[in-house]
């Protein structure tokens, strides 16, 4: 039990020391894209991409049922078919950059989402973004990698444990 214990424990910890002001930010931004109609795209590899996955749905369905105004959120890692395509008629690392430049306008927001903050696709998604004028706001952990240093809006869990970070991840979504 003391495993459990101690996992929940630092946990907790990671959670209290995310950046306030950051995640108030993030908050706004989400609200304001809402109120505007904007489009919110998810992205992210493995866990991040069931993150990403699970946070669309929770922003359209979820979000709809609550104020009866719909959200358009969407996740770009959960059309196999394009990511596939793109991945064998050019690089891995454009599966998402690709689609952003066919579904994104200028102040639409993407989150991004990778543990390491340097997977390459990630990173070549939110270069896409920044030129097309969106709001990119990046989750990550460890240092934050590249993506912190690229995004409009960072929030790097503390943490060097990918576990805990993708927990802190879903629950900040």
């Amino acid at each position: 039990m003391s495993m459990i214990k101690d996992y929940l424990d630092q946990l907790t910890t990671a959670i209290a020391e995310l950046p306030e002001d950051k995640v108030q930010d993030v908050i706004d931004t989400l609200k304001a894209a809402h109120a505007e109609g904007r489009q919110v795209f998810l992205l992210g590899n493995g866990g991040s991409a069931a993150t990403a996955s699970h946070i669309a749905c929770d922003l359209q369905k979820g979000l709809k049922e609550c104020t009866g105004k719909r959200f358009r959120a969407a996740s770009i890692t959960d059309n196999v078919s394009i990511m596939t395509a793109w991945a064998n008629d050019t690089d891995y690392a454009d599966i998402f950059a690709q689609q952003l430049d066919s579904l994104l306008e200028p102040g639409d927001v993407v989150i991004a989402i990778s543990g390491s903050g340097n997977s390459p696709n990630v990173i070549k998604a939110v270069e896409k973004a920044n030129q097309i004028g969106a709001i990119t706001i990046g989750w990550s952990g460890f240092n934050g990698g590249k993506l912190a240093q690229i995004v409009q809006k960072p929030i790097v869990v503390n943490s060097d444990n990918m576990q805990r970070i993708e927990d802190v991840h879903m629950i900040m979504g």
